[in-house]
């Protein structure tokens, strides 16, 4: 049995743990059976940005009609697109496998680990221990249970990145973040894309009044039907048709594409790591449990990242590797905060988020108060023709503690960020932007003006 004085399972986030380990003089196990890097550089956040950005400058021609420009689009470069986001990828990729051989006391194990006994992996032939372990594992495509899938086959987040070919039409099964990214890179490409979402609405996480505004705008390039439930998929020659039973109605429809996509969320990959042989407890999802300070149940054992079917964004597993490395290494114990959790979703629009929705501040039984503004009610956001641009705030009444603040429209995931600055600094309310010059004239005056729009809730929209 080879003995460590870190085990860390999973490359993504994990890989910042490892590497202050390494940097304080351990010796450092990595068990990763896939690709170098993890989801983020290889199947995820990365790949899909680089491929979104020439759907995000199609759109922008296609929308620039309503500012008096018009254009046409005399040709997209599929393989070209797709070859620059696999050449950038194998790039990082293969720099990160480089460093990893060069460092002596660090031990790539490249298959699957499974416990096996108290702090035991193992890992192809050999068996391997630490005192402490750290589970960064991950997670991957949720594949339901829909007559005909596997026979028809499908693509979903990984294989969709080995494309060669554009398809002429696609069926995304699925209505959340991969769903309304890649359906926007589709339809924004030339192909006919159908969104089938079981859910009453797009986003479902999302505000609801954030969620509506997508489903309006995004519905001018894609067919949507949400409260849809896939049931069946099979092949009709060339063609691949797609059968949902409608809860508006409850009658089935038929749909059918070259290509089908699935995106229905993801699972965890616990079961093939079998948490529960070195006593680690999982919920009934297969996720990771963990305390405040992200340790499980087994004393010297953590978790972080998607493996805990939490906040399943690169920037949080960074921050709680941060985490983990205080509390398993240090003589200080700190708490995980989630307060503050920034998202965006490049889509069409995009849309950018933190904190609360309004009605999860109700729900939490906060006293609130509601500021909206729209993008055309600044100079800029009508100079962009940015119509149904949106900023929701939600306030806590009398603190002015900022619990949520939610965009959709051009640059949303730049304009967030601003308020994630302020819900993490001092008081955590707006005042420090109250107080600041606004560059005029530019869009970021649509965020200070949805916190001079304050007002309770009831005289503004009703959340859904």
């Amino acid at each position: 049995m080879e003995e460590y004085d870190l085990v860390v399972i999973g490359s993504g986030a994990g890989m910042n743990v490892a590497s202050k380990a390494l940097q304080a003089g351990m010796k450092v196990a990595m068990v990763e059976h896939g690709l170098m890097g993890g989801t983020c550089l290889n199947t995820g956040c990365i790949p899909s940005k680089i491929l979104l950005y020439p759907a995000e400058a199609i759109r922008e021609l296609n929308e620039a009609k309503g500012i008096g420009v018009e254009g046409t689009i005399t040709k997209v470069n599929f393989p070209f697109i797709m070859e620059r986001m696999r050449s950038y990828v194998e790039d990082d990729r293969v720099q990160m496998e480089q460093s990893v051989a060069a460092v002596e006391a660090l031990e790539w194990y490249r298959d699957i680990g499974e416990f096996v006994g108290d702090y035991e992996l193992k890992v192809g032939e050999q068996t391997i221990t630490a005192p402490k372990i750290l589970i960064a594992s991950g997670a991957r495509a949720l594949v339901p249970p829909i007559e005909g899938l596997q026979e028809t086959t499908y693509i979903d987040h990984v294989s969709v990145l080995a494309l060669k070919a554009l398809p002429e039409s696609l069926i995304v099964i699925g209505g959340g973040f991969i769903a309304c990214e890649y359906g926007h890179f589709f339809s924004a490409l030339g192909t006919r894309v159908t969104l089938l979402e079981m859910m009453p609405r797009l986003l479902l996480p999302e505000d609801p009044e954030i969620s509506e505004i997508v489903e309006r705008r995004f519905s001018k390039y894609a067919e949507i039907h949400t409260n849809h439930k896939v049931v069946k998929v099979a092949r009709n020659g060339d063609q691949k048709v797609v059968t949902a039973l409608s809860g508006d109605d409850d009658s089935t429809y038929e749909f059918t594409a070259d290509e089908v996509m699935l995106a229905a969320g993801v699972r965890s990959n616990s079961d093939l790591l079998k948490p529960e042989m070195t006593g680690v407890e999982t919920d009934r999802h297969g996720w990771i449990k963990v305390n405040e300070y992200l340790e499980t149940n087994k004393s010297g054992i953590w978790a972080l990242g998607d493996a805990l079917g939490k906040h399943m964004f690169r920037h949080t597993a960074n921050y709680e590797a941060d985490v983990v490395w205080t509390n398993a290494f240090t003589d200080h114990q700190h708490p995980v905060d989630y307060h503050a959790v920034p998202h965006a979703v490049f889509g069409y629009p995009q849309v950018g988020g933190v904190g609360m929705t309004e009605g999860e501040a109700k729900a939490a039984g906060h006293e609130i108060l509601v500021g909206r503004a729209r993008y055309m009610d600044v100079t800029k956001g009508y100079a962009m023709g940015e119509e149904d641009g949106l900023v929701k705030v939600i306030v806590e009444q009398g603190t002015r503690r900022i619990l949520g603040c939610h965009i959709v429209g051009s640059h949303a995931a730049i304009l967030v960020q601003q308020v994630v600055y302020l819900m993490n600094a001092g008081a955590q309310d707006y005042m420090p932007m109250a107080d600041s010059q606004v560059i005029h004239p530019a869009l970021s005056e649509v965020v200070i003006n949805a916190f001079g729009n304050l007002a309770p809730p009831e005289h503004g929209h009703a959340d859904g």
